[in-house]
Order: structure tokens, then C-alpha cells, then sequence
């Protein structure tokens, strides 16, 4: 059977697309490389014409993920209000309940941290939102304050998807959306 020209690559990119999506919502460990590519209609061993590693496939999905995320935001902080909307989207049950669309930081930085591998991509997604976040804020602290928002939004969201209670859940949310928005005025 004869492959189109672009066969590879648009496996490539059916690849990542997935393997991003999975490493968010069920995390890295749990996602095998078989049942990936089983999902796809795709064999084990046709992995490895595409990726050297798995740790190569984390990082690329890794930047497959910011990129998407990297879209959304740059949405988001073009509204008048930009970081009042920034704050409702991260802390919006939307994103407690679609992690696998979401920002990579709380699921796949998460683990990659816990497991020892830093990852430059992860400073970038960092930098990029602290820099959106400070870019709306007034003042000579406006570096500052950034990170202790944009910590605060990834902690609220971690601790959001963990509880079983949804009254619990709705109040870190509730709380932490309406603190941040009072300390950015």
C-alpha cells in the first residue's frame, strides 16, 4: 500500500494531538505508548518512525499543548478586561472538567516535575502567561503580583479538580476567582 507524501507527517501531528490531549487528562505515567497508539488505529512499533522516546513525546506534546493553550490566551487577553477574563476561563468548571483541552501546567509540568525532568517548554508557558498577567497590572510590583496570580490560578485549579465535594469545589473556585479579581484592581 502506497502513502501519500505527507503520510508521516500528518501521523506525526495525529500523534501529538492525542498524546498531548492524554497526558493532561489521564497524566503521563498512565498513558502507555500501546494504548495510544492503538487509539489511533496505529501500531507500537510505528511509534518509534516517529519519536526516539517516550520523553521525546512528552516534550513535544508538551509544546503541542502550549500551543493551543498559547491560541486561547492570546483570545483572552485581547478582551477589554483581560485578566478578570483570564481568571474566570482558568478557574471555570469548563477547565476543572476538561483537562485534556486545558492549560498542561497542573497535570503534565506536575509530573514531569515529580519525576525530575525540568522542561523548557514549561518555562515558556510560565513566562508567557506571567508576562500576559503583568502586562495588565499597574504598579511597580506588577512583576510580583503576576506570579503570585498566576500561582494562585494553578494551585486553585489542582486543588479544584481533587475534591469530591462539588460544594467544595465551587467555593476554592469561587474564592480564589474573586480574591485574585480584588487584588488586580
Amino acid at each position: 500500500m502506497r502513502y501519500s507524501h505527507n503520510h508521516k507527517a500528518l501521523t506525526y501531528q495525529r500523534i501529538l494531538k492525542e498524546a498531548a490531549g492524554l497526558f493532561r487528562r489521564d497524566g503521563i505515567g498512565a498513558t502507555g505508548l500501546q494504548p495510544l497508539m492503538k487509539s489511533l488505529g496505529l501500531t507500537h512499533g510505528g511509534f518509534y518512525a516517529h519519536f526516539a522516546s517516550k520523553n521525546e513525546l512528552v516534550e513535544k506534546a508538551l509544546q503541542q499543548a502550549a500551543c493551543e493553550v498559547d491560541g486561547l490566551c492570546a483570545d483572552i487577553f485581547s478582551q477589554p478586561q483581560p485578566l478578570h477574563a483570564f481568571i474566570d476561563t482558568y478557574l471555570s468548571q469548563w477547565h476543572v472538567t476538561s483537562p485534556h483541552e486545558g492549560c498542561p501546567l497542573p497535570t503534565m509540568s506536575a509530573e514531569m516535575a515529580q519525576q525530575g525532568h525540568a522542561s523548557p517548554t514549561t518555562d515558556s508557558v510560565i513566562n508567557a502567561r506571567l508576562g500576559q498577567i503583568q502586562n495588565t497590572l499597574p504598579g511597580a510590583d506588577a512583576e510580583e503580583q503576576s506570579i503570585m496570580i498566576f500561582a494562585s490560578l494553578v494551585g486553585a485549579l489542582v486543588l479544584a479538580r481533587s475534591t469530591e465535594s462539588d460544594a467544595l469545589r465551587e467555593k476554592i473556585l469561587d474564592v480564589t476567582r474573586n480574591t485574585l479579581k480584588q487584588s488586580a484592581e
